[in-house]
């Protein structure tokens, strides 16, 4: 009988859960303290309208969302998102965040300024953190730049894998030459640090990235941003 009980209240609970209202459940589960700002919600946890959606300065635009209620009864919100351009998922639980993305461009804007970085596209990314720190990060990351920095050509595209180090999740980009890159550094709360390193060919193009304000280090020039998503 006892365990008819718990089976019964188990269910009762699922059903009350199944049945919230996305946008009450998002504010208990504490999805938006972390960063997300979401203009207006339409729909149940099962499946919702999400519009302008942002996070922070970064905007994900109008897309489908659905959250497990499953998770949510073990203390874990998982809304996942699903637009054109992106395919992710946001993670908020009792045991840290994190972010899943299959697959997913981000228009960054100006973002990363002075840094010409206007576009990220994750690959089978996943991120999390944990006490603060970055506990586990894995996929695949390309940062797509504006076409030129002082009159020097950039690639279309630096590229590379994730991962934790020291405590922050590591984007360590470069060029199929190795010659530029990027290296993004993001810590837990949102705080990122941006470095760009170029190697100029030639004395001209060497002064005129000093007067862009590159700094010389060695046998490159590098710019680097700091800021918060």
């Amino acid at each position: 009988m006892r365990r008819l009980v718990l089976a019964l209240v188990a269910l009762l609970l699922a059903a009350l859960v199944a049945t919230l209202p996305m946008r009450l459940a998002l504010g208990l589960a504490g999805v938006e303290r972390g960063g997300l700002a979401i203009g207006s919600v339409e729909g149940s946890i099962w499946g919702a309208t999400l519009t302008d959606i942002r996070y922070g300065p970064v905007a994900l635009g109008d897309a489908r969302a659905a959250l497990s209620p499953w998770r949510l009864m073990v203390g874990e919100a998982r809304l996942a998102l699903r637009a054109s351009g992106a395919d992710l998922a946001l993670v908020n639980g009792l045991w840290g965040r994190g972010l899943d993305a299959p697959a997913a461009t981000l228009s960054t804007g100006a973002l990363f300024a002075p840094l010409p970085v206007r576009q990220l596209e994750l690959v089978g990314l996943s991120v999390r953190f944990a006490g603060g720190r970055c506990a586990r990060a894995t996929g695949q990351v390309s940062a797509r730049v504006d076409g030129e920095i002082a009159g020097i050509a950039l690639p279309q595209a630096l590229s590379g894998t994730a991962r934790c180090s020291d405590g922050a999740l590591l984007l360590p980009l470069a060029s199929a030459g190795g010659q530029e890159k990027l290296t993004l550094t993001i810590a837990r709360d949102g705080t990122f640090r941006a470095v760009l390193d170029l190697q100029p060919g030639d004395g001209q193009a060497a002064a005129r990235l000093a007067g862009a304000g590159f700094q010389s280090i060695g046998s490159g020039y590098r710019l680097s941003a700091q800021g918060r998503f």
